[in-house]
């Protein structure tokens, strides 16, 4: 089970169906302050907890020219398209969760 959110709400969905003795892997940084890990929730379960911040910035020079040229079709992750210019408002529509991904093309 992938939980890629962030938010507490996307947590309590993967541990929710994550079956015995799988694992959730958190890909990012979590919005919220705590979750359960506990006895009930996890370890008795036998489910694994991994995960990390996403290492983006390790393949952004080798990914981004394929992205920008049509080649790689980043799917529908990204779900706003804007100018540098409206960064700052990608960044609250993002913090605000009115957006999932802002691309920012040049």
């Amino acid at each position: 089970m992938i939980e890629a959110v962030g938010t507490r709400d996307a947590y309590d969905q993967a541990v929710g169906v994550v079956r015995p003795g799988g694992t959730i892997s958190r890909v990012g940084v979590p919005q919220y302050d705590e979750a359960p890990i506990g006895v009930g929730s996890l370890f008795l379960r036998n489910v694994r907890l991994a995960g990390g911040a996403a290492p983006t910035r390790a393949y952004i020079e080798q990914l981004m020219p394929t992205i920008l040229d049509g080649t790689v079709n980043p799917g529908k992750v990204f779900d706003v398209t804007t100018t540098l210019d409206g960064t700052p408002d990608g960044y609250r529509d993002m913090a605000s969760r009115k957006s999932l991904k802002v691309l920012i093309t040049p």
